[in-house]
């Protein structure tokens, strides 16, 4: 834990919740907030210490977290925070760009009224969840709403191909979004267009527009990744030698 951050004891604030899956989230909004940097270690003992709770909910928790994807567990060094990869970022959103603009062409001509009053209902929630921070329900409204353009597409197989796409691009944006404020707002302003231009039956230009939010992200989580290389770099050239 930083210096100067306060956590509530996990064990003492359970509801409905089991202790390893409240300890996972803790761990998970922790890693996507940048508190729990790619590479961490998470130590099993300092966690249960951390949150109040013995070490068996922690592991199971890490477990749960390995899942995801977002950290990784070793036989030597134990379970550290995933490091990005630039390959994964490109090849997992050029997959993203190619599919989802022909879903959506396939698709936007046939929403129904009944659709476009769900999008707008998820797009209010979505605009909520990012300007609270709110990372546990911002990534899962983001595919809901996607899928939900897509949904009349005709194309099962590709359509579950692009749902797994979001599920594994889920926390790379949720990284993007949570360091760069300017892309939370331009991530609601291009959904609300999106839908409008459904509306107005400008298929072509959503389809172009659906690329370019796509892209941004893209582009935005390899600057990240290079800017961390970077610092790092930097940071091992001006570290003092041991004496």
């Amino acid at each position: 834990m930083q210096d100067g951050e306060i956590v509530a004891p996990i064990g003492k604030s359970l509801k409905h919740k089991t202790i390893s899956t409240a300890a996972a989230e803790e761990i998970r909004r922790r890693i996507l907030g940048g508190v729990f940097p790619p590479g961490f270690q998470l130590r099993q003992e300092e966690l249960a210490k951390d949150f109040g709770i013995s070490r068996i909910p922690i592991r199971e928790a890490l477990l749960l977290l390995e899942n995801e994807g977002i950290v990784k567990i070793s036989p030597h060094r134990g379970a550290t925070v995933v490091k990005l990869s630039t390959d994964e970022i490109e090849e997992l959103f050029n997959m993203r760009i190619l599919l989802e603009p022909f879903l959506f062409e396939r698709s936007a001509p046939l929403l129904t009224p009944a659709d476009y009053e769900e999008l707008n209902s998820i797009l209010e929630r979505y605009a909520v969840s990012i300007h609270k921070l709110n990372i546990a329900v911002w990534n899962d409204l983001n595919s809901e709403f996607h899928m939900l353009l897509y949904q009349h597409a005709r194309s099962p197989r590709m359509l579950t191909t692009v749902q797994n796409l979001l599920s594994e691009c889920d926390r790379h944006t949720r990284i993007q979004l949570s360091n760069i404020a300017g892309d939370r707002e331009r991530a609601v302003r291009e959904h609300v267009e999106l839908v409008r231009l459904c509306e107005a039956g400008k298929f072509a230009e959503g389809a172009k527009l659906l690329r370019e939010h796509i892209d941004h992200i893209r582009v935005g989580l390899l600057e990240l990744l290079n800017a961390s290389h970077d610092e790092a770099k930097t940071s091992g050239m001006t570290r003092p030698a041991k004496q």
